[in-house]
């Protein structure tokens, strides 16, 4: 019913939706920044950050769950992206450093370093040859969402969702490496 209505355009009820979701965004946050001490980026800053962009695009529209999240994951990255470039501008002059890793298990969290940056180049890239991929990366990445959580918000096999996200894995270590 909030969704329905949020989706034409009914700022209260899109409040209350993302009033809803709010502490499930929150958890994932502070799952993607564990380890980050030092940073002024935190869990309920993240949100919130992702939150302003969320709400501020007059034309958001959610179709369901699966949509929100994926928006949501978007928004996260943008966040994230922002404050690792902030973060090297103020460290190293704004030097970007190509990286050559991308871990198969993300339990330490989104890094906020010249990693990230070099990442969001490359999943942009991503993006253009296969959305899809990119998607179940960030929701995966950004999100912290396991493969299992990815496919029943997508409504795909777990398996397949492995495989996209081996696939990505694969065109974004490239992407990387490239000089």
């Amino acid at each position: 019913m909030w969704l329905d209505a949020a989706r034409e355009g009914d700022r209260d009820a899109l409040d209350r939706v993302l009033q809803t979701l709010y502490q499930e965004l929150h958890a994932m946050a502070r799952r993607q920044l564990s380890g980050q001490q030092g940073h002024t980026l935190d869990a309920t800053a993240l949100v919130h950050e992702a939150y302003l962009r969320l709400i501020g695009r007059s034309s958001v529209k959610f179709d369901n769950r699966a949509h929100f999240f994926a928006y949501a994951a978007s928004a996260m990255r943008s966040v994230v992206v922002d404050y690792a470039r902030q973060r090297m501008a103020q460290k190293r002059g704004g030097d970007l450093h190509r990286v050559a890793e991308l871990p198969e298990d993300l339990e330490g969290g989104v890094r906020l370093d010249e990693e990230t940056l070099g990442l969001d180049v490359a999943l942009t890239r991503l993006a253009a040859v296969d959305p899809r991929l990119a998607q179940v990366v960030e929701l995966r990445y950004f999100t912290g969402l396991s493969e299992l959580e990815i496919a029943a918000l997508l409504k795909r096999s777990e398996r397949s969702i492995r495989r996209d996200w081996q696939k990505a894995r694969l065109f974004l270590l490239a992407s990387l490496q490239e000089p």
